[in-house]
């Protein structure tokens, strides 16, 4: 079922919560933000391509391969952001997405809207980073 959105539509806490306009929005801005990435990473691959030929200057190629290796570690952060855009898009789907995987509230709208990929609400989530930090503190 597709729901027809405004462009001007953004969620409200005047609505009820995940229905299906906001899933349609989220849908969406997780659709546009994904289709951004992979026409970035097509433009890295042409560039990378191009930039492949053999620089004679020994400083021209350690920057050649510095600069190589800084876009291949980018580009791995976003094929792993794809994969979290890609959950996000199934928990859409089976009707989870905008709820927090360890207490099943309801994430705010605004976390939603600046972090579409999150499965924690704020407060799981400054649990969840309050546990790390003391596991690193050991």
């Amino acid at each position: 079922m597709t729901v027809e959105i405004e462009s001007d539509y953004r969620p409200s806490d005047d609505e009820p919560f995940m229905n299906d306009r906001q899933r349609e929005y989220f849908r969406d801005k997780l659709l546009a933000w994904k289709d951004e990435i992979l026409k970035e990473s097509k433009e890295t691959l042409t560039n990378l391509q191009e930039e492949s030929q053999n620089h004679p200057d020994f400083a021209d190629r350690a920057s050649s391969e510095t600069d190589r290796s800084i876009e291949l570690r980018a580009r791995d952060r976003q094929r792993k952001l794809i994969s979290k855009i890609d959950d996000a898009l199934e928990r859409i789907a089976d009707g989870s997405y905008g709820y927090c995987e360890e207490t099943g509230e309801p994430i705010s709208l605004r976390r939603l809207e600046a972090r579409p990929i999150a499965t924690l609400s704020i407060e799981a989530q400054e649990a969840h980073e309050r546990r790390e930090k003391v596991y690193r503190d050991d």
